[in-house]
């Protein structure tokens, strides 16, 4: 059974820095691919950021890059985000997920799991930037 349990988040003042962990079970984390996704209210999901758990590679959105970075430690089964210079647009619901191998090919993101597998993605916490 899959199973990702996030936790970190929380209230930041714009400028301050957050990390947020998500922990894995369930299926073999080295071979698979993570996504951190985020929707604010009266917004579509963007995926922000994913890590390719087999060779490290990493993919940011235009609005994250330079300001957040995306890790994993396959030892812990746990992917993490990095958040600094946090302005309020990144005031959002952040989730955690299995990710499509896009990344592996220089694609990019994959956009997270197929239909149905609410399985799949974590819990979600809140990011809350005050300016």
């Amino acid at each position: 059974e899959v199973k990702l349990v996030q936790s970190g988040g929380g209230l930041a003042q714009a400028g301050g820095s957050l990390r947020l962990s998500c922990a894995a079970s369930g299926f073999s984390f080295e071979e698979y691919v993570m996504g951190w996704f985020r929707q604010a209210p009266g917004k579509e999901r963007e995926e922000v950021s994913c890590i390719s758990n087999e060779d490290g590679s990493t993919y940011y959105a235009d609005s994250v890059k330079g300001r957040f970075t995306i890790s994993s430690d396959n030892a812990k089964n746990t992917v993490y985000l990095q958040m600094n210079s946090l302005k309020p647009e990144d005031t959002a619901v952040y989730y955690c997920a299995l990710d499509l191998p896009h990344v592996d090919y220089g694609l990019g993101c994959g956009g997270g799991p197929p239909e149905g597998r609410d399985d799949h993605w974590g819990q979600g916490t809140q990011v809350t930037v005050s300016s």
